[in-house]
């Protein structure tokens, strides 16, 4: 291990979230006291050195309203070893705006073309996609930012189920998905720069999990309804109601009055999906909602929303969240003192 900290710069923007930058400020700052003995260097000072940087030093308020203190402007900073983006919001417009922090680019590109780590948390993938480090690599982002990122960035390789990837030379790219995915970052510097105990150290202390899972088991089926075709629409409202009857495609096409070969086309092109794959993805969205809330037996849950074979059933929700039914209701089941 280096005798010398591990420098490291939290970037804050109007955009930023608050939790995010002050819990990775706090998390990465209190790591000297929770490092596990037999990773301990005794010449060495604390694992890291961290402080919050911006276009501008001084008192910044975060997208939520929190204010944050941004310690260092980025023309001051050119010794950063790894430079985190921290999860942004983008109030009623809803995705990002390209290019609203240039001079924020070009430090990130000259940064990491100096040696430092680029990673971003959650949405704060977009910006760092701006510097066009990401083309080419691996990369995650917030699952519900999927569709936008991917229209705006194709040269990226984006992996949406993954919770944190590691990709670029050297591993010096580091993305982390949803919100809390920012733990998995933060674990993943610590078993790095100073060792594996002492990320588990952490996370035991603070009572943090990797989320091994991905973000699969996380994403909520939310499909578009704003593209316009009143034919489509009309099957899309009939099967958020009868998703369970026997034969679903043939309904919705019954519902959409189209011919079914036009229906398939018509309905690829608005929702993304095709008609099976869309029928599939609302029922097992209702299994979840029933296995979140309830103690039914799976095979009752799964002729519920529309399958009489119970193996199959299990075999269709584990291929679309990455758990079993029974893994499902063990990790989001809502407590019964709740319920």
């Amino acid at each position: 291990m280096p005798a010398t900290s591990t420098r490291v710069c939290i970037v804050a923007t109007p955009d930023s979230m608050a939790s995010p930058i002050s819990g990775l400020y706090e998390a990465l700052g209190a790591v000297g006291e929770l490092t596990a003995p037999e990773e301990r260097v005794a010449a060495r000072p604390r694992p890291f050195e961290v402080e919050v940087v911006g276009e501008r030093a001084g008192t910044l308020q975060s997208a939520s309203g929190l204010e944050v203190t941004v310690h260092r402007a980025i023309d001051e900073v050119d010794d950063a070893d790894v430079v985190i983006i921290a999860s942004m919001a983008f109030g009623h417009e809803e995705e990002w705006t390209p290019g609203r922090y240039p001079k924020l680019v070009r430090w990130l590109a000259e940064r990491h073309g100096r040696g430092a780590a680029l990673c971003a948390a959650c949405t704060g993938t977009n910006l760092a996609a701006e510097t066009g480090l990401l083309d080419g690599k691996e990369a995650t982002v917030h699952w519900a930012s999927v569709q936008d990122f991917r229209r705006r960035h194709p040269d990226v390789l984006l992996r949406p189920a993954d919770a944190l990837v590691i990709s670029g030379q050297g591993g010096r790219i580091i993305t982390s998905g949803a919100s809390s995915a920012w733990h998995d970052l933060a674990l993943h510097l610590i078993s790095t720069h100073v060792g594996p105990s002492t990320a588990q150290a952490v996370a035991r202390f603070l009572l943090w999990e990797w989320h091994q899972d991905g973000q699969a088991p996380f994403q909520v089926f939310d499909p578009p309804t704003d593209h316009g075709d009143a034919a489509i629409l009309a099957a899309q409202r009939g099967i958020s109601e009868g998703y369970a009857v026997a034969s679903p495609v043939d309904e919705m096409v019954r519902w959409s009055g189209l011919a079914p070969r036009t229906f398939a086309r018509r309905f690829k092109a608005a929702t993304g999906r095709t008609p099976i794959e869309y029928v599939q993805l609302t029922r097992v969205e209702r299994a979840k909602r029933l296995l979140e809330t309830g103690s039914d037996p799976v095979e009752d849950i799964g002729w519920a929303v529309g399958y009489e074979d119970p193996a199959s059933f299990r075999r269709l929700f584990k291929r679309l969240t990455g758990l079993t039914p029974a893994a499902y209701r063990q990790r989001f089941q809502v407590p019964v003192a709740v319920r």
